[in-house]
């Protein structure tokens, strides 16, 4: 795991790109919550996402260590993809991102403006990780993966910021996908050498991670069928897993409803768009609102990136 000086080079990088995002206590969602809270705006980045830190991390040490690589190509539901398009072109690197059938229509089209070549293919992440493989193998690309160390030491930054700003955080909620963004926290945490709890989030239908945690080792489910899609993951990191099982302190299940009850809030106490991942944190904070009473929160709010239309009849189901 990453000490504070490797997370502040790595901050120092980022920064190059972006400027800390900022962390806000808002009065209303206070209220609502019955506690002190601090969002972490990850929405406020250039791509509405934390992703980006691991991206610049990542190519950034790619084009060092491999000065003929000519570009790059994941498999992505869309942040991931975002953060390594922009990353890319900050490198003059191609980036092929694959991405499942009925994926964002929005997302794809952010990552077609920031010059990545878009291919659609099988019907989830997981599949689509594959022809992901086949197609850098055949153009001689390098296959970027979706969680690395390098990945975790970019987005840790986030967490680096935060509890710079809030050193008196009881617990940090963070939204569980493939995990760079808890790893990263509990890195942060660490590296600070705090004692804040980092409690994990993942919705009811995409429950690799909250099966797997209470397991104590992977466990992979058949699908992962959320509205949540930075969440909708349904085979574990075994390198992931052995972070979170070593620095998490809880794994907590929400439901669609209430990550869309949640996006509602966020909207109404602080006029911030959150996608469903974004908004979970918040979700499962709304659920322990009695076991947390009293104490002082931080809330990942790690994206904004959702459809208009699914937006509008999330807020329409008010």
């Amino acid at each position: 795991m990453d000490d504070l000086a490797t997370l502040e080079e790595a901050a120092t990088l980022v920064h190059r790109y972006m400027p800390p995002t900022p962390q806000y206590s808002w009065p209303l969602l206070c209220k609502r919550a019955g506690t002190k809270v601090w969002v972490k705006h990850e929405n406020h980045t250039p791509i509405g996402a934390f992703k980006l830190r691991g991206g610049l991390v990542y190519l950034d040490a790619l084009r060092r260590e491999q000065p003929r690589v000519t570009g790059v190509v994941c498999a992505t539901r869309g942040n991931h993809g975002q953060s390594v398009a922009f990353a890319a072109g900050v490198q003059g690197l191609q980036a092929v991102i694959v991405v499942p059938h009925g994926n964002s229509v929005e997302k794809n089209q952010a990552m077609r403006a920031l010059g990545a070549e878009l291919i659609e293919h099988s019907h989830d992440f997981v599949a689509a990780v594959p022809h992901a493989r086949e197609i850098a193998e055949a153009r001689g690309l390098h296959m970027m993966p979706s969680y690395d160390p390098l990945l975790v030491r970019g987005v840790a930054t986030y967490g680096l910021e935060l509890l710079r700003a809030a050193p008196d955080l009881d617990t940090i909620y963070v939204p569980i996908g493939l995990g760079s963004g808890i790893c990263g926290t509990i890195t942060a945490r660490d590296a600070l050498g705090l004692k804040t709890k980092v409690v994990g989030v993942v919705a009811e239908r995409a429950a690799a991670y909250s099966l797997s945690f209470a397991a104590g080792k992977p466990v992979a489910t058949n699908s992962a069928e959320t509205m949540a899609d930075g969440v909708a993951v349904r085979v574990p990191d075994p390198a992931a897993l052995a972070v979170i099982l070593k620095g998490c302190e809880r794994v907590i299940t929400v439901t669609d409803d209430e990550i869309k009850a949640a996006m509602r809030a966020y909207f109404a106490d602080t006029h911030n768009v959150a996608e469903g991942a974004g908004a979970a944190p918040l979700a499962a904070l709304l659920q322990e609102r009695d076991k947390m009473a009293g104490k002082t929160v931080g809330l990942i709010l790690s994206g904004g990136n959702v459809d208009t239309s699914v937006y509008q009849g999330v807020l329409a189901a008010a």
